[in-house]
Order: structure tokens, then sequence, then C-alpha cells
């Protein structure tokens, strides 16, 4: 068969399996809905002239946010870039110290680590679940550590490894528990970057809740937005403590004197964000159904089209399915990028993976492990449109 009669093909058929769920108007990647008390919480909110980082709406959002996730505190603040680099902080990352982040993964998650004046170290994913491959991580960490004065030590590069850091991707747990087993035999200090999984599960437990913090994001296209902001959450009450005053400038409590006892930072969320979130938080399970409807549907119309997959949560997980993924068989994977512009010309806005983070230049000179796993999913990764009103009904 000629090749471009082939790429046409998988093209057209991919285009036309995506039309059969979200039909024939443009259909954006992923689009917020505001449908239930918005409006009445942020005119309620301009009433008060409350519109900053004091108000009863940060309150009311943080102890809806404790009760939905499971965890006993949040701190919501500006952004979940924020959310990460103070967790980092919190965590005692030093300058110089080595982080262990994924290489698969948004770069907030490797900007955080900077903003501390440490440095990423990219590890591998895995198939299963597009998170870290733990069972990779823990043989290349024999492999290249030693301990130091109880510290974990990369032997090439002399530097202490601090802490890792999994991101749940595109919504879907990790393999969690084998990375928590990873952290504790090497000493380090496990924080979750659970910014794409607000409302998924491991084995009944919300992600974000397992490592020493987890942080969240409610930017503009995520499962609920706040507009912008993120949060960290924890079960240790003096790192919540902790938490909230590093984000509000590290400024000591009093009725009228501004005294702050450490560099802090201008992190906290808004009042009129938090109302926002508060009537988007009101609406999630409704949301993360329609989310997981509109998976089946696509389920359906990918049935029978051959040369991808759509990819699906692993056994005992719950995905809240933030980003709907198609995984091109590995022969098509010539073919992702006539697949993008071909669905974007016509209205259906699709995505590739985020590049790789060792292949910025800025992190081209950092620690990385083999990646092989990872350089072959993120020439195969694309993302449909994910928005839960398209499966609302």
């Amino acid at each position: 068969m000629n090749i471009k009669k082939c790429y046409a093909n998988l093209t057209q058929t991919v285009i036309e399996a995506i039309r059969s769920v979200v039909g024939f108007e443009p259909a954006v990647l992923h689009e917020p809905r505001f449908s239930g008390n918005e409006w009445k919480y942020l005119k309620d909110c301009l009433d008060s002239t409350f519109v900053s980082s004091v108000g009863k709406y940060v309150d009311q959002f943080e102890n809806e946010l404790t009760g939905y996730v499971g965890a006993k505190h949040a701190i919501a603040v500006v952004n979940g870039t924020a959310a990460l680099h103070v967790a980092l902080i919190l965590a005692g990352v030093k300058q110089y110290d080595e982080v262990l982040v994924p290489s698969l993964t948004f770069v907030a998650t490797a900007n955080a680590v900077s903003y501390c004046g440490a440095m990423p170290h990219f590890v591998d994913a895995e198939k299963k679940t597009l998170g870290i491959d733990a069972c990779k991580l823990a043989s290349y960490l024999k492999t290249i550590t030693e301990f130091r004065n109880e510290q974990c030590v990369n032997r090439f590069t002399g530097k202490v490894i601090r802490a890792l850091v999994p991101m749940h991707t595109f919504g879907h747990p990790c393999e969690i528990e084998e990375l928590l087993s990873i952290a504790k035999d090497f000493k380090l200090i496990l924080i979750e970057d659970a910014a794409e999984s607000l409302g998924s599960t491991y084995h009944g437990r919300h992600t974000g809740t397992f490592g020493l913090m987890g942080t969240l994001s409610f930017n503009g296209n995520k499962t609920i937005t706040t507009g912008g902001g993120g949060a960290i959450i924890t079960n240790d009450s003096d790192i919540a403590r902790r938490a909230k005053h590093l984000t509000t400038t590290a400024k000591k409590s009093h009725r009228w004197a501004f005294e702050h006892d450490e560099i802090g930072f201008n992190y906290r969320m808004p009042n009129l964000n938090a109302a926002l979130g508060l009537a988007q938080l009101e609406q999630l399970p409704t949301f993360i159904e329609a989310k997981r409807r509109l998976f089946h549907k696509y389920q359906t119309a990918f049935k029978n089209v051959d040369g991808v997959c759509l990819f699906e949560e692993s056994s005992g997980c719950r995905s809240n399915y933030w980003l709907q993924t198609l995984i091109l068989d590995e022969a098509n994977i010539e073919q992702r990028d006539a697949l993008l512009e071909a669905s974007n010309d016509v209205g259906l806005m699709t995505r590739p993976v985020w590049k790789l983070m060792n292949e910025l230049s800025h992190f081209q000179n950092c620690p990385t492990m083999n990646l092989d796993e990872a350089q072959a999913l993120s020439k195969r990764i694309v993302n449909i449109p994910s928005s839960a009103f398209l499966a609302i009904n």
C-alpha cells in the first residue's frame, strides 16, 4: 500500500472515531464548565470586598478539599507549581541536592526542583501507568548510590539524592506503593505530583495522600478549576502549619504589625479563586463520572480501530481520566504528526505528550538514567478531546 494512503487511512479512521463521540462541532482538548454555584459565590465574594488571600471561601475550599481527598490538611496556593516548590522546601530539599523526577512529565515538576537550587534527576516511565517504572528505578539506584551519614548519595556526582517525586500522568495513578517502598529503602522523602489526578484513587485511597505531601493543580484545564490555583495536602500537622506560614510571606500573626521571621512566599490562593473552586468542587463527582463515561464512549468507538489503543486505568485504580489518551502502535509512530495536523485542521484539538524533560536545553546536563520506555512512549502518545461536558448527559 502507498505510504501516504496508509497514513491517510489511519488518520481518517481516528478522526471518525473521535467524531462519533464528540460530534461535528469543534472540540478543544479540555474546557471548564461553570454550571453550579460559581456566579453566586463569586458575587458574594465581590460583595464582601474580600477578594485577596483573606476571606471565608479560602477556608471553606480547604476544608471541603480535605474531606474529598481524605487528608487532614490542605493549604490552597496560587498554582500547582508553587505548591510543589513549597513542598520540596518543606521536605528539606537544599541547594545542590538531586531530586528524582519523571522524564515524562509537565515541565513544572522539574522547574520546582530547580527553584530550590537543586537538580532534577530524570528517571524512566513504564507502559502500564505512564508513571515512573518502580522496578527499573530500584535496580538503577542500587547501582549508582551509596549511603553516607544516613543519606542516599549519587556515587557519580557526590550529591545527596533527597527526594522522589512521582507524577500521576493524565490522572492515572502510578505504582505508588512500590515507589513508597523504594523511598523507604533509599531514605528518600516522597512527594506526589498529583496535579492531574484530583478524583483518582489507588486501591480506594486518593492520590496525593501516600507521600509526606501531595500537590494538586486547579489550572483552567484541570478537572476542576479555580482559574489559577493549587494546593498542598498532607497528614502532618506541623508541615501544614509551616506550609501556611511560608505561603503567607512568613508573616507573624499580629493585629497590625508587619513582622516576618524568614523568607516566605506570597503564594496563598485569593478568596476570589477559592469561591470559584468551591463551586467547582461541589460538582466534582459529576465531572468525574462524566469523564469516565466519556472514556467508555471512546472505548467503544476505538474498539475496532487498528493501529491505536485507548489508554485504560490499571487494575485496582480508579482514574479521573483527566486527559483521554491514545497510544499508537509502534509500527505507526511515523504517523503521529500527520494525525495531529489533520485532527487540529478539522477542529479537533489533539496534542502530543510533553517533550521529555532531559531533552529540554536547560535540563540536558542533569543526571539521567536509561530512558528507553519514556522515549518510546513520547513518540506514540496523542491526547484527544477530554472535556467532562462531552459526556455530561
